[in-house]
């Protein structure tokens, strides 16, 4: 089992308004943007100085014909990403979108888990072609949230599917136990069975920002909504949740002013 399996590779907005979206993050979270090196895609990529962050897209017709909304999708490595697919549904998740090939870049498949909850597949055609960044990296994904509707049964499913395995739990009193999973040495994110304010099961991607104040005063003048935060963290960080100007959900994590 290669070290990136189980490893979160890449994070993607797919949007109703890619040139808006692309204007809206520069602001908020400083990242630059660059057209696709891959021919015939309409494809950005945001970066945090000379390194590439994540991705930015269209939603797909098919999707938009399903009733997908605007909303960013986590890629997550596996060694096989046929194998990985065919696993994910005898344990219950279904295939959004069968195993497809990017030319000289890798194969990927789009699965819901038991809950419904979208996350992708994904393995690199070569090497990996970027150094994951050091935990805490400003403008990186720094933290990978699931709410689930019941957060035992969607750790099963995961640590079965990624190798993923828990690291401290968490007592949130009322809310219940929020459980961080490690992948390698480092917890990379945490699950939860849903609270009130999340309306459906999710996944919630965290950027670092050098500042949370300042994130959320861009956020808010870029015509984005706070709809939590900021709230203080184990650890002495702060987080925010927060919705883009075409709805799509992300969050941000940083030191308070």
């Amino acid at each position: 089992m290669t070290s990136s399996h189980g490893a979160f590779l890449w994070h993607e907005l797919m949007t109703s308004d890619p040139a808006a979206a692309r204007t809206f993050y520069a602001n908020v979270m400083g990242w630059t943007v660059e057209p696709s090196p891959v021919p015939g895609m309409d494809y950005w990529m945001f970066k945090a100085g000379p390194a590439p962050v994540c991705g930015l897209m269209s939603v797909p017709e098919d999707a938009k014909a399903a009733g997908a909304r605007p909303m960013w999708v986590g890629y997550v490595g596996v060694d096989d990403v046929d194998q990985a697919t065919k696993k994910a549904e005898t344990l219950g998740g279904t295939v959004f979108r069968q195993p497809h090939d990017i030319p000289n870049v890798g194969r990927f498949s789009i699965i819901g888990d038991p809950d419904g909850t979208m996350i992708a597949l994904f393995k690199f055609a070569g090497h990996m072609p970027f150094e994951p960044p050091p935990q805490g990296a400003t403008g990186h994904v720094g933290w990978n949230e699931l709410y689930a509707h019941d957060w035992p049964t969607a750790f099963a499913f995961y640590s079965e599917m990624f190798g993923w395995r828990k690291d401290q739990a968490i007592d949130m009193g009322p809310m219940g136990t929020y459980q961080l999973y490690a992948h390698g040495e480092h917890a990379i994110g945490g699950m939860m069975s849903r609270p009130p304010h999340i309306p459906t099961t999710r996944w919630i991607y965290y950027v670092n920002v050098e500042n949370i104040d300042s994130a959320i005063a861009r956020t808010t003048a870029g015509g984005g909504q706070i709809l939590h935060g900021p709230v203080e963290v184990p650890g002495g960080s702060w987080i925010a949740q927060a919705l883009d100007p075409q709805g799509a959900m992300f969050a941000m994590v940083g030191p308070k002013s």
